[in-house]
């Protein structure tokens, strides 16, 4: 299968540059790119690198595979995520993680920024995610399955660790950080939502709304990864406080929230 030999190829790619095993992944998006600057780096390789991977081409994010340290552990990060919007298939969005999942990464921590449904949330707020909604017009895990990718028919009834989850709330209390808890909803983007389109999430249970960490969540879940996930509220899709935005100004919300998520995700990878 010509995807799967894609796959073990940048798969490959990577463990000639560094060999050891790693555990645990990080994917930095809005919000979290200053966290990259706190890994003590070993590798850093850059995605045009390496055999077939996608290059991003949205302005906030960096486009290079980061291994290292952070918390004392010895983690793979990615500087820089691929979205749908962008015109890439979901097999090209998925294809980090399928490298991963064939390098023997176990625990995958997912971030990114979005908006906030839920009459409780504020700009530049943090929410763990507990549960997701699936609203893109493609399915991740469309198409042949090797065996190497996982079960068929993966189950999807806990995406992200409950276990995980617990631990975070506690780290957010001792940090006396506020956080909220909600479910993500998945959408193809690039535009942001209209008012009734806010109305309708909110309707059928999403707390938050963006336009990534679906699919990728999805692709670790049937290979076998535990995963973490925590977003930046960085704008409002509230009725009464829905409002004209700029990217300048989701990036400016995004700095906000950032120390926060960092502080979770630092103390968070010391226990997991």
């Amino acid at each position: 299968m010509e995807y799967l030999n894609q796959v073990i190829e940048a798969r490959n790619f990577i463990e000639d540059k560094f060999p050891e095993s790693i555990e645990t992944a990080l994917i930095l998006g809005t919000g979290l790119g200053k966290m990259g600057d706190e890994i003590e780096v070993i590798k850093e390789i850059d995605y045009d690198d390496i055999p077939h991977f996608p290059i991003s081409t949205v302005e906030s994010h960096h486009g290079k595979l980061v291994i290292g340290r952070l918390a004392g552990k010895l983690l793979l990060a990615m500087k820089g995520r691929f979205h749908y919007y962008e015109g890439y298939s979901m097999r090209e969005v998925t294809f980090p993680i399928r490298v991963m999942g064939l390098m023997g990464v176990k625990k995958l921590l997912v971030s990114n920024a979005c908006g906030g449904l839920s009459p409780k949330h504020e700009v530049g707020d943090v929410m763990l995610i507990r549960d997701q909604i699936d609203l893109f017009p493609e399915n991740a895990l469309r198409g042949k399955n090797p065996p190497e990718f996982g079960p068929r028919f993966p189950d999807m009834s806990e995406p992200f660790s409950l276990d995980f989850l617990a631990k975070a709330k506690e780290i957010a209390v001792d940090l006396g950080i506020k956080i909220h808890e909600g479910v993500y909803a998945g959408v193809q983007g690039p535009n942001l939502e209209t008012k009734a389109e806010y109305k309708y999430l909110r309707i059928i249970g999403a707390d938050a709304v963006g336009m990534s960490t679906v699919p990728e969540v999805m692709v670790a879940n049937q290979m076998g990864m535990n995963v973490f996930g925590i977003s930046a509220i960085t704008d409002l899709g509230v009725m009464g406080k829905v409002k004209k935005l700029t990217l300048a100004e989701v990036l400016a919300a995004a700095e906000i929230a950032s120390p926060k998520m960092i502080s979770i995700i630092r103390e968070l990878i010391k226990v997991i």
